[in-house]
């Protein structure tokens, strides 16, 4: 494990235990790592954590990849929570898919 995965894990340990957050935690795209973020259904993601999130060079999947929707880190709803995306920006594209040939 990397600092960077470490410093991320820890990140998503930390923002679990805020009130408006019911999970974090990381995955992985084809080529990017996320932190996932799910709070409350229908709410918006707290300011706060949105400008923790962009200190560790964390953005909105939805601005990262031009999807031209408003909200700029919301991926869906999922039973009681609404699902945020946020790609860590510091080493998009680092990471290797498997590829089939």
């Amino acid at each position: 494990m990397t600092g960077r995965d470490e410093e991320l894990r820890d990140l998503a340990s930390t923002l679990r235990e805020h009130d408006a957050v019911h999970d974090a935690f990381l995955a992985k795209s084809f080529t990017d790592h996320l932190l996932i973020v799910d709070n409350t259904a229908g709410e918006r993601l707290p300011e706060d954590i949105v400008a923790r999130l962009r200190a560790h060079d964390l953005r909105g999947a939805n601005e990262v990849y031009s999807e031209g929707v408003t909200d700029v880190s919301f991926a869906g709803d999922i039973g009681n929570a609404t699902r945020h995306q946020f790609v860590d920006v510091r080493t998009r594209g680092d990471h290797q898919s498997y590829t089939v040939e």
